[in-house]
């Protein structure tokens, strides 16, 4: 599902059997710390000091549509990870064939059941969550989840998506047993898990479960499931990237989630569509950002999704370059470019094909708001300004080469902006 800030609703069509969504979230004192810093100061959080300087993407095939052996080859070869469904486990010896390193993934909705897939009181055999609703229902009534009056919860929006506890030990261990024995019989080198969601009104705006009727209770129950379920992934070689949209809105969530889990996902990164960009101020550009440095400095994967319309090039450049100021050997991106939801591959750029080099260091501030990252054979540039601040030039120590191929000694940035330079090494 695409949850997301409230202040940024942006409507995209979504396939019936596919999937949900969350953000990801922001070390508290990250953004304060750069916004005092002085011109030149360091990043509050160091990115690795290995890659970086090569774009990795991600592809999100989520709406089940069917894909050509030549796509699917091209693709293994090009992308470092690709998330399917779980009934399209046929399609994971085909990638491993064209490209044995590309990582697989199934995608399984940590949060709900979905009704949907229950027909004539039997559960569909690869469900698109750990836990089917028939069983639920005949087994297990307690696992979901009620409302102060003694209902159900049905995402609001997503009709056939059932709230579960996620707090519940038994939910847990049934959840973890089903998704680990399935994804493993089809191959899969990991698991997506859809909604690790923060607000406890996150489906019901302005109504809680009763059970967890604080943003805080809610939170422990899900740090409760990641914790709960780590070992049996660990122990089965299965790692697990959890999407954790909106994170930046909720202080320590995103390093406490992702404490059990490999990785995190941010569905809604930095642009929300072609105008609705985030600056740093009143923002939290430096936010979103650090979520990438924070884990790559402690071993974990981060994917980033922007969002905007093909051909819309500021704010793919800018999204593309705030990447580039914290990405290391384990992050990779991959923008929503198209207004029709997910499925077919994300768009192929020039600059994903660009070798940057080794970073010298972690991107630091060099005006107010505008910040750089120099690598072996290249420079980022961003202005993290709001969209209508001036322009901020920022020059340059030697000639280098901008995205049109002209060779350029300084950069006119404007606010929410952003530059991917190259120079011979």
């Amino acid at each position: 599902m695409a949850l997301f800030d409230r202040r940024h609703r942006v409507r995209h069509r979504l396939a019936r059997r596919s999937r949900g969504g969350i953000l990801l979230s922001v070390v508290a004192g990250v953004a304060a710390a750069l916004l005092a810093a002085p011109s030149g100061a360091t990043s509050a959080v160091e990115s690795s000091a290995g890659g970086g300087g090569a774009v990795k993407s991600f592809w999100l095939h989520w709406n089940g549509t069917p894909v050509s052996d030549e796509v699917l080859a091209t693709e293994a070869r090009r992308r470092a990870y690709i998330v399917l469904n779980a009934w399209e486990g046929a399609l994971v010896p085909k990638l491993k064939a064209a490209n044995p390193e590309v990582q697989v993934f199934v995608y399984k909705d940590l949060s709900s059941t979905r009704s949907y897939a229950c027909r004539g009181g039997v559960d569909d055999a690869q469900l698109p969550t750990g836990v089917g609703y028939c069983q639920a229902e005949r087994e297990h009534p307690e696992w979901f989840l009620l409302d102060q009056g003694g209902r159900r919860f049905e995402y609001s929006g997503y009709a056939g998506h059932w709230q579960m506890d996620v707090g519940n030990p038994a939910y847990q261990d049934a959840w973890a047993a089903n998704v680990v024995g399935s994804s493993k019989a089809a191959g899969f080198d990991g698991v997506l898990m859809d909604n690790a969601l923060f607000p406890c009104d996150a489906y019901h705006e302005g109504v809680c479960p009763a059970k967890y009727p604080t943003d805080a209770a809610f939170q422990d129950a899900y740090e409760s499931m990641l914790a709960g379920t780590r070992d049996r992934f660990t122990a089965a070689g299965l790692k697990t990237v959890a999407n954790l949209s909106n994170a930046r809105l909720h202080a320590g969530a995103w390093d406490a989630y992702t404490e059990h889990l490999d990785g995190g996902f941010d569905e809604w990164w930095l642009t929300f569509d072609d105008t609705n960009l985030l600056s740093e101020y009143p923002e939290g550009w430096s936010r979103q950002v650090d979520q990438i440095a924070a884990n790559e400095a402690r071993g974990k994967i981060t994917w980033v999704q922007p969002h905007h319309s093909a051909g819309a090039e500021r704010p793919r450049r800018y999204a593309l370059a705030s990447y580039l100021m914290a990405a290391g050997d384990r992050t990779a991106i991959a923008g929503v470019e198209r207004t029709d939801g997910y499925g077919d591959p994300s768009p192929w750029h020039a600059e994903y094909d660009w070798d940057l080099g080794t970073p010298t260091g972690p991107y630091r501030s060099v005006a107010a708001n505008v910040f750089r990252r120099d690598f072996s054979c290249g420079t980022v540039l961003v202005n993290a300004n709001r969209t209508d601040s001036p322009p901020t030039t920022v020059r340059l120590e030697q000639g280098q080469v901008d995205e049109r191929g002209a060779t350029v000694s300084s950069v006119s940035l404007a606010g929410t902006s952003g530059a991917i330079l190259r120079k011979p090494c």
